[in-house]
Parts: C-alpha cells; structure tokens; sequence
C-alpha cells in the first residue's frame, strides 16, 4: 500500500525483477499485480482511504482454510479484526487483522486449489519473513497457537537481543525480535530474493530508494539488504552472494 502506485510499480520492477499486471479490484481503485515469472507474487495499490494516516508499507497475507474461523479465532486470541472477512470476486474470501502487539497482516482464503510450493530462494518470491514486535516470546506463543508454527534456532544479538527463527512444516520460515527504538510500532518486514546483492543495492539508490542495512552476510551465507523505497514502504532483499 503506497502513496504512488505507478512509481512503485517502476521502482520495484527494476529492483526485484518483478513482470507487473493490471488489475481493476473491487471498490479499492487499481490494483497492480507483481509477477515473478508466470506467479503472481505481490500486489501495488493505493492507500485507500479507510487506511488513510498510514504510512506506505508492505502487508502480507497468511493462508486460511477458512477466513471466518481463523479471523474469529485470532480475536479471541487477543489478535484486533480491522476488516471483516469479505470477498473478492474470483479471488477468495479476505480479513485485515493485527496481532496482539498491534503487527497488521491479512488472511486469505483463496478460491481454487493451492499452487504448488517454490524452493525458498526463487528469484522474484519472499525468501524470508522478519517480525519486529514488543514481546517475541509473547508473539511467538500466539502464532504458534494460531498457525503450528514452532521455535526453531536462537541467536544472541547482544544488546539488541535475542533473535528467534520460527519454523512451519518442520522448515525455518522467518525470524522475530523485540524491536529497535528507531522502529515506532511492531511490523513485518519481507525479504525479496534477487540473484545478485551488490547489483540490487545499486538499483535501489539509483531508483531513489535507501539502503538502510547492508549488504551484510548472515548465517547460513546468504547476504541480505535493509532498504526503504522512494515512497517510504520498508522492505528487504536477500541473495546466496
């Protein structure tokens, strides 16, 4: 959700890779469909204008069964509903939710059979899934209870803490922290895999993006790239060198 769709658009076309495809959606205005290869693998609209206040940022979606139940289960869970669930028309059934902490993301009950899975550093796809919240052990607890997600390896960060990798289906998707002070409310960042690190952070400051972290390598030898796009959204990129 950004404050400049077609700038965006270009931005992130340059940057990730992405193929982009219009698309008219319902009472929210046009809708840009980001592609990586044949997959749609994100969207680009306007800030629309129940939202309006907030600042440009990337939402993600978790995969329901059934968006009701998991929206009826998340608020009794503590977890805040800011948009029912409703329908998109050939697409599935939505909600806009937050997690205790106040993390917003959205569930998505698509219609059709589930595409099948992609090996995690396809090019173009999220190859990584970072939370930054007020209480990780707290925020662990809930989506573990909402979703079977399981703790998975730890890391001692010294003065910023304890980074906790979570995993679903026994594989490490994503990791949580308490966050910094520079980051004034609990968020999910996404990192967007690109096949060379060097080359994608020269993209984002030639497209009037910022590198904010990086290129650093983490464990396990991938490197990655903290970044904010020329609109404001955060976002993330990461690469095998």
């Amino acid at each position: 959700m950004t404050t400049d769709p077609m700038a965006a658009e270009a931005f992130y076309t340059d940057v990730v890779g992405w193929a982009s495809e219009p698309w008219t959606a319902l009472d929210a205005g046009p809708y840009i469909i980001m592609n990586a290869g044949e997959r749609g693998v994100g969207g680009i609209m306007k800030i629309p204008e129940v939202a309006a206040g907030m600042p440009p940022a990337w939402v993600g979606y978790i995969h329901a069964d059934d968006a009701d139940k998991a929206t009826e289960a998340l608020e009794k869970a503590g977890g805040t509903v800011h948009r029912p669930p409703s329908d998109i028309p050939e697409v599935g059934r939505f909600s806009v939710v937050s997690d205790p902490q106040g993390a917003i993301f959205m569930f998505l009950q698509p219609n059709g059979p589930n595409q099948p899975p992609v090996p995690a550093t396809t090019p173009g796809h999220v190859g990584w899934h970072e939370l930054y919240t007020t209480d990780w052990q707290a925020t662990l607890d809930f989506y573990s209870s909402q979703f079977g997600w399981t703790r998975d390896e730890s890391m001692d960060m010294g003065e910023m803490g304890i980074y906790q990798l979570f995993a679903a289906g026994g594989e490490a998707i994503g990791g949580m922290m308490n966050k910094p002070p520079q980051i004034p409310a609990p968020v999910w960042l996404f990192y967007f895999n690109v096949p060379d690190i060097e080359a994608a952070a020269e993209r984002v400051k030639n497209g009037g993006g910022k590198v904010l972290m990086g290129p650093i390598q983490v464990p396990g030898g991938s490197w990655i790239l903290q970044c904010r796009d020329p609109q404001g959204a955060y976002f993330a990129l990461t690469a095998l060198r």
